[in-house]
């Protein structure tokens, strides 16, 4: 059976061969080509590892696109991907996903779902972790300023919150999710990631 590195290895050198012309009609036509088969077609991913884009911010998720394809973010999967989608698209791509209805989610590990719920509500006064909502929004649904995190797989969440914490990923404004992050415990991010799989 062929890896995952394998497969998305031959379905992107297949879309390096897709006409430019083809892929800029309109956004659906773009999410069919290059992005159904990892997000799904309504940006409602089934795999942990590709992250959920149904009705996120339609702001940050242009920024996290143009950062991809500058090197601020760094992928080996969606920078070569997105050398295939032309510039003009990469608004409508982001505000197409963000008009997605949400489909509804579940934590991995209920267990840690009233601890989470906490820390999201509250944060820890004690280590000097702000609560999440401050700047997420109530429901985590985010704002222009803050992605949604609402639904989110609890695997990619935390995966996202570790790269923040060890420098791996940088391209927060401020460095306020590095500051944050820095200061959140191994246990605190993953019962904070399943918290959020539960909302809506």
């Amino acid at each position: 059976m062929a890896t995952l590195q394998q497969t998305l290895a031959r379905w992107l050198a297949a879309a390096a061969l897709m006409p430019l012309a083809s892929l800029a009609d309109d956004a659906p036509a773009l999410v069919d080509s290059l992005c159904a088969a990892c997000h799904g077609p309504a940006g409602n991913s089934l795999v942990p590892v590709f992250p959920r884009l149904s009705a996120q911010q339609a702001v940050y998720l242009e920024k996290q696109l143009r950062d991809f394809l500058a090197g601020k973010r760094r992928n080996d999967v969606m920078a070569p991907v997105l050398e295939h989608v032309p510039d003009a698209e990469i608004a409508r791509l982001a505000a197409y996903y963000a008009a997605q209805p949400p489909a509804p989610n579940k934590a991995d590990n209920e267990a840690l779902v009233a601890a989470g719920q906490a820390i999201f509500g509250e944060g820890n006064t004690g280590t000097g972790v702000p609560a999440c909502v401050g700047c997420h929004q109530p429901g985590a649904v985010g704002n222009e300023r803050y992605p949604r995190l609402a639904g989110q797989h609890p695997a990619y969440t935390a995966a996202q919150l570790r790269a923040f914490k060890n420098g791996a990923r940088g391209n927060d404004k401020a460095k306020v999710m590095r500051t944050v992050a820095e200061r959140l415990s191994d246990d605190e991010i993953a019962a904070v990631a399943e918290y959020l799989a539960t909302l809506p």
